[in-house]
């Protein structure tokens, strides 16, 4: 079934689509109170789906006023209805990374980077064409180098739980993949240059800025209203993250040169390149990461023992077999390659999608079909989608084995990347273009962690973004 097919192709009952945006201004209030802080984000969808008895529904998205001009959405909420978001043949990509507002070009030296721009847009085939060369260009250091950090993380948890029985994951992730991603585009070590140690927290801060209208400040309910006020009322000022933001960008310009030298035969000077680059490496990679891989090892960890020892046990064989850590290694281990899907599945690192109708156009969902008039703006919240109970059983549950064999063909409805898990990234869509050394990544962490342990325990809790994960045990490897 087309997902965006017109209504002479639907056999379903074109519908209005149900819901309202409440009255001006105060309507989109009381919506923002419900979804950060009365409700909270997935009884607020959950609740409208029951009222209405749909998964295509109008509602108001955070922040609003004054942030967001207009608030108003068209929310696609299951497995059917979401990919109209990445087809761009309908549906436009202009300024919507993050929603309904976009933060001061400030952030990103004046320039609208790649992330803001519409496929349809000329400097977004160029900046697409430019990050898959240079990713490409980087393949063969993709495993080697990442072993090599994950042999650093490793041994900085295994001395946190010696001397506090316990190692806060999240903290020593997020160093170790700033790290890599540094080491990965400006061929060093970042202690070796200006930023030293503080990457981390310099690139933490600028993304805090630019996001923190879409979250929360994890504040008592009784301050929510000053909570509201300090971070969805106005937008959050560059100038609080200015010197650091260009520390950042001097020392990735003074140490990408070979990447920045690539720019030039794609139409894009060196200055937006370097601005490009820096938003490549510290929010689309940096970010994602240092909410992604919390995430993988939560659902793991709590997968228990046997999960652990079936794992354990594959990528062990694979290995030996194969004589190494390769990639072809890596693309014979099923079960690690459905664990890493599966966990994207249950909790993808970016949760939201938008997009513009470019016309009217009418989109299904299993049930019913909705026409989305041109201009307006669609909403997609993928964990919905993704835990679709028509698509998945046990759709709630973390399955380590639900994309083996058969399960494979439950794969395009793995939408983490924005696009499905099935797909490739082209310079004419929106899916990350490093879509494929994100999963490489993943499948790697988990192949290096069960070379060198049995089995491990976790205490998981929820942030604003993501989860936190403490490692509370970890058995080293009794055979490899």
């Amino acid at each position: 079934m087309s997902p965006s097919s017109s209504s002479s192709e639907s056999k379903l009952p074109l519908k209005p689509i149900p819901g309202d945006y409440g009255s001006p201004f105060f309507g989109a209030i009381k919506d923002r109170l419900d979804y950060f802080y009365n409700q909270g984000r997935d009884e607020f969808f959950k609740t409208r789906i029951q009222k209405h008895n749909s998964t295509v529904i109008k509602t108001n998205m955070p922040p609003g006023p004054f942030i967001a001009k207009n608030p108003k959405v068209i929310a696609v909420l299951d497995a059917i209805s979401f990919p109209i978001l990445f087809d761009t043949s309908k549906v436009e990509k202009y300024n919507v990374l993050d929603g309904t507002f976009l933060p001061s070009l400030s952030f990103t030296g004046g320039h609208r980077v790649c992330a803001y721009l519409d496929p349809s847009e000329t400097k977004h085939t160029a900046l697409k064409s430019y990050f898959m060369s240079v990713l490409a260009s980087k393949h063969s250091e993709f495993i080697p180098l990442f072993r090599s950090c994950l042999s650093q993380l490793f041994v900085s948890i295994e001395d946190g739980i010696a001397s506090q029985k316990k190692a806060n994951f999240n903290n020593l992730g997020q160093a170790m993949s700033f790290n890599y991603i540094f080491r990965l585009f400006c061929g060093k070590d970042p202690s070796e240059t200006a930023i030293g140690s503080k990457g981390p927290a310099i690139a933490d801060k600028w993304l805090a800025l630019q996001l923190g209208p879409l979250f929360t400040l994890g504040l008592p309910k009784f301050l929510k209203y000053v909570d509201d006020l300090l971070l969805h009322t106005f937008p959050l000022p560059f100038f609080l993250v200015k010197s650091d933001y260009y520390k950042l960008y001097d020392v990735f310009y003074a140490s990408s040169g070979p990447i920045l030298d690539k720019a030039e035969s794609f139409g894009v000077t060196r200055e937006e390149a370097c601005h490009n680059l820096v938003f490549l490496a510290c929010f689309s990679t940096y970010g994602g990461l240092k909410v992604w891989f919390p995430a993988l090892i939560k659902w793991v960890g709590l997968s228990g023992e046997k999960l652990h020892r079936q794992l354990a046990d594959e990528i062990r064989t694979v290995v030996k077999e194969e004589g190494g850590v390769t990639i072809q290694a890596l693309d014979k281990m099923v079960l690690a390659k459905s664990v890493v899907y599966e966990a994207f599945r249950i909790e993808p690192p970016v949760p939201f999608q938008y997009a513009k109708a470019k016309e009217d156009i009418v989109v299904q969902s299993h049930e019913a079909a909705y026409k989305i008039k041109k201009g307006e703006m669609i909403f997609g919240y993928q964990p919905f989608a993704t835990k679709d109970p028509v698509v998945f059983d046990h759709a709630e549950d973390f399955v380590g084995h639900r994309f083996v064999g058969e399960g494979e063909k439950l794969l395009k409805y793995v939408y983490w990347s924005n696009g499905r898990e099935t797909v490739d990234p082209t310079v004419e869509d929106k899916q990350c273009p490093g879509k494929d050394m994100v999963v490489l990544l993943s499948r790697l962490m988990l192949v290096e962690f069960f070379l060198r342990y049995d089995t491990f325990s976790v205490e998981t809790a929820v942030l604003p973004i993501g989860s936190t994960v403490t490692f509370t045990s970890l058995v080293k490897a009794t055979s490899i």
